[in-house]
């Protein structure tokens, strides 16, 4: 089954590292990927997007994604302001980093699509210290659409983050990644 993503965010908020991290995790379960941000010179803090495709056999398109299964809001304040829901496929889902419901959700952004919430940056200020919700959003999104396993995810992100950062800095993360996986709504 193939599965098109599309991230928003914000310049700096690590939804390209998040992205890697999903396509490396997906790489190591088997599958094919292909993963890439779209940006140009937009300054820190600028909208950007990414894109994930996944698939059971290879994968013979290179465009970006413009009909996704699924759509990653890392920053709360894109809702209502961008339209993330754009060409989302009719039994597609938003997962997005928002404080209320998932209802308020989906009537901030005006959508009858399917709407998960989960609070990313109070999940990753208590647990990791700061706001990064990249981790906290990978987490809630393998608990919706189970594309990898989380043990196959938490294993990538160990490996991938072991030369860069502590053992300290390495489990906060994944506290951030199990905790957003059992709160999203």
């Amino acid at each position: 089954m193939d599965t098109e993503i599309c991230w928003h965010g914000r310049g700096g908020q690590g939804i390209v590292t998040a992205n890697e991290i999903l396509a490396e995790a997906t790489i190591y379960a088997g599958k094919y990927v292909k993963a890439f941000p779209e940006f140009g010179p937009e300054r820190m803090g600028a909208p950007i997007r990414a894109f994930a495709r996944i698939s059971d056999t290879p994968i013979r398109v290179h465009t970006q994604v413009y009909e996704p299964d699924i759509v990653i809001v890392v920053d709360p304040t894109l809702v209502g302001h961008v339209d993330v829901a754009k060409g989302l496929k009719s039994n597609g889902i938003i997962i997005a980093n928002f404080p209320g419901t998932s209802k308020e959700l989906r009537n901030d952004i005006g959508t009858t699509a399917k709407c998960h919430a989960v609070d990313a940056t109070r999940i990753s200020t208590e647990e990791i210290g700061r706001p990064m919700a990249n981790t906290s959003m990978l987490g809630a999104l393998v608990k919706l659409r189970p594309i990898i396993s989380y043990k196959e995810l938490e294993e990538n992100m160990i490996s991938k983050f072991e030369a860069k950062l502590s053992k300290s800095m390495i489990d906060k993360n994944i506290s951030a990644l199990k905790r957003a996986y059992e709160e999203v709504q």
